[in-house]
């Protein structure tokens, strides 16, 4: 319903407005007759055309939980990842790594689905990289010496477009001073050094995100 939050607020009775084109009735709410609620009406179907058009009428959208459990199970059996710094509770509990990681990737799948990535990129590209966000945020590494592009499947620059989306939509939602993702930054730009990339990304809300997926890859299967 379309609600004349004027009049809710001030307290006032329900009237007609100066130009005797807007009709409020007595809980507050547009008449559903006046002229004003007839031109929201067409502008709130206009842009539902609009929504429909832009997605491609595709309402069925895959979600990355399987991906991201396939690829935990994957990493942990072969033993992918390890603790920087393994605590004593870490170190008997063989489990616990499994969980830790498990946790904070539905955690962040979870945030992603307040954005529009699920539009932008397959959900295996969003689960890898929630992978790799809970990576950081639990201090896990991969082993062996190896980087995260050797046991994840995503690039380097969907990666960053990912997470710094990511972590602007957590700073909105929850206050949280975008400093606390310094170590995510900085290992971002570790890793664009070492692939010769020369921009590394800036602070989130700094910078403009590249392109969507289906833009740069036109062959791109559907979500």
């Amino acid at each position: 319903r379309l609600k004349n939050l004027s009049t809710r607020r001030s307290g006032s009775s329900p009237s007609v407005s100066d130009d005797g084109k807007t009709r409020v009735n007595k809980h507050g709410y547009l008449d559903i007759k006046c002229e004003e609620f007839i031109r929201l009406k067409e502008r709130i179907l206009l842009l539902e055309r609009v929504i429909l058009h832009t997605i491609g009428f595709e309402l069925s959208v895959d979600h990355p939980y399987r991906e991201l459990m396939e690829q935990i199970k994957k990493m942990v059996k072969q033993k992918q990842v390890e603790y920087i710094t393994p605590s004593a509770a870490q170190a008997q509990d063989p489990n616990k790594m499994m969980n830790d990681l498990v946790q904070y990737t539905m955690n962040f799948a979870n945030d992603s689905m307040h954005t529009t990535l699920c539009l932008q990129y397959p959900p295996k590209i969003i689960a890898h990289t929630c992978v790799y966000m809970s990576g950081q945020y639990c201090k896990i590494r991969p082993t062996e010496g190896k980087t995260w592009f050797d046991v994840l499947d995503v690039e380097m620059e969907d990666l960053a477009s990912i997470v710094i989306q990511i972590m602007e939509l957590i700073a909105d939602k929850k206050g949280i001073d975008k400093s606390a993702y310094a170590p995510i930054q900085a290992d971002l730009e570790k890793m664009k050094k070492t692939m010769g990339v020369a921009a590394p990304p800036g602070p989130p809300g700094d910078r403009q995100r590249p392109p969507p997926t289906s833009e740069r890859d036109p062959k791109r299967p559907r979500i």
